[in-house]
């Protein structure tokens, strides 16, 4: 029997959908300036993170741009300034397209947070305590 063989994930699946991660995605919401062209037309436009990690993130865009176009994003908080890429392209809610963008080279300072180590599991962050809250009674004396 023939062996199926299937091509490797490319770079931006795995950021964004694929079956591995290169780095942890943290769902935040941050602001962004996204700076590009729309056809012929630049564009400029506030967005907010939906996820972000250190190899870019997602955000709904109003502006149209399609996968491999090569925009600017900018922190606001920083005013620095980083190249990406349009590596997925998703739905359409209310005028507003899902977009991720993956920087030109690895930048998790670009956020200003601290990442989870890679074994995190966000399951463990909102977990109760393994033991039930102990009640207090007042001894009498």
């Amino acid at each position: 029997m023939d062996e199926i063989k299937r091509p490797a994930p490319s770079a931006a699946a795995d950021a964004y959908g694929g079956e591995r991660r290169r780095t942890q995605r943290v769902q935040i919401a941050m602001p962004l300036l996204v700076r590009g062209k729309s056809g012929e037309k630049a564009f400029q436009e506030e967005a907010t993170t939906i996820s972000i990690s250190a190899n870019g993130c997602m955000v709904m865009l109003s502006a149209r741009v399609v996968r491999a176009q090569e925009i600017t994003i900018l922190n606001p908080k920083t005013v620095e300034e980083l190249p990406c890429t349009v590596a997925f392209v998703g739905r359409t809610v209310q005028g507003k397209t899902e977009v991720a963008f993956e920087f030109s080279e690895p930048s998790p300072l670009f956020w200003r947070i601290a990442f989870p180590p890679e074994d995190w599991d966000p399951a463990e962050r909102k977990r109760p305590p393994n033991h039930a809250p102990r009640t207090v009674t007042p001894s009498r004396r």
